[in-house]
C-alpha cells in the first residue's frame, strides 16, 4: 500500500488516499427506432449509464473534534463519553437543549449518542475553527483557536455496531436518521447531493472506547508532543499522532 506523505497510515488522509468517488455501472440499452426521409427504418442503442457511491456506511471515516484540554478525560477514562463535563464546553446552551429533545427511533435522545463528523472539514467544525460565530457555540468557544484542538479519527465500523447515520445535523427538524443497511441507503443517497459530506452527522451509543481511535490529528508539532507525552502517561491505547495543519486552517 502506498505511504502517505503526511504521516498518516490505513488511508486515513484524505489527499494521498482521497474519498471514493461514485462509480459508473452500465444499465439496460436502449433502442431507438427512427424513419428516415426516404421511409427506411433504423435502429441506434445505446446503454444507459447512472453512478452509484461505492461506500459501505460501516467503512466511512468519522471525526471527533474536540477541545485539548478535554483529551486528558478521555484518555484517563479510556472513552469518549456523551455525558462528559468537558473542561472546554464548546456547545451553546441552546445547542444542548435543543439535542436533548430529538428523540431517536432507536431510543433515547441524540444528546445521549457520541456525535462524529464524516469530515474533517465538516460545516460544524468549519464554524468553530473560524471564529464560533452562530447560536450553536458558547462564549468559551469563540476564545478558542483552532490550534486548540485535535481531531480523533476512527471508523462508522469501529466505534459502535449501533451507529446511527444522520443526513444533517442531528438537531435540525428535516434530519433523517437511519441505521445498517438503511443508514448505508440514506449515506449514498446524502453523497450524490454532498459529495463532502459536509453536514452529515453519525451517532454512536457511548461509551465509546478510546482504543478505537487510530489516529489523533493535531495542529503542529508542539500539540503532538504535548498528546505523546500525554498517551505515554496514562499508558492504555496508543493511537497514531500525526501533524496535519490543513484540518486546522480556517476557510
Amino acid at each position: 500500500m502506498p505511504e502517505c506523505i503526511h504521516g498518516f497510515e490505513d488511508g486515513l488522509c484524505d489527499i494521498c488516499f482521497p474519498r471514493p468517488q461514485a462509480e459508473p455501472i452500465k444499465r439496460a440499452t436502449v433502442t431507438t427506432t427512427r424513419r428516415s426521409a426516404s421511409g427506411t427504418l433504423t435502429r441506434s442503442v445505446a446503454p444507459r449509464t447512472t453512478s452509484r457511491p461505492t461506500m459501505l456506511l460501516n467503512t466511512q471515516r468519522v471525526y471527533h473534534v474536540t477541545h485539548l484540554r478535554n483529551l486528558e478525560a478521555i484518555v484517563i477514562d479510556e472513552a469518549i463519553r456523551a455525558d462528559a463535563t468537558p473542561a472546554v464546553d464548546v456547545s451553546s446552551a441552546t445547542t444542548r437543549e435543543l439535542r436533548g429533545t430529538v428523540e431517536l427511533a432507536a431510543g433515547g435522545f441524540v444528546s445521549e449518542r457520541v456525535p462524529f463528523q464524516l469530515s474533517p472539514h465538516a460545516n460544524r467544525w468549519n464554524e468553530l475553527r473560524n471564529g464560533a460565530l452562530g447560536v450553536h457555540w458558547s462564549d468559551a468557544a469563540r476564545d478558542t483557536s483552532p490550534l486548540d484542538y485535535v481531531i480523533l479519527v476512527s471508523s462508522a465500523g469501529a466505534v459502535g455496531s449501533e451507529v446511527i447515520f444522520a443526513n444533517g445535523d442531528a438537531a435540525a427538524p428535516a434530519t433523517r436518521f437511519a441505521q445498517g443497511d438503511g443508514g448505508t441507503a440514506l449515506l449514498r443517497t446524502t453523497f450524490s447531493l454532498d459529495p463532502e459530506l459536509l453536514d452529515a452527522e453519525l451517532l454512536a451509543a457511548g461509551p465509546v472506547p478510546f482504543s478505537a481511535i487510530t489516529l489523533v490529528g493535531v495542529p503542529n508539532e508542539p500539540v503532538r508532543d504535548l498528546v505523546k507525552q500525554l498517551l505515554a502517561d496514562v499508558g492504555g491505547a496508543s493511537p497514531k499522532v500525526a501533524v496535519y495543519p490543513p484540518w486546522f486552517q480556517a476557510s
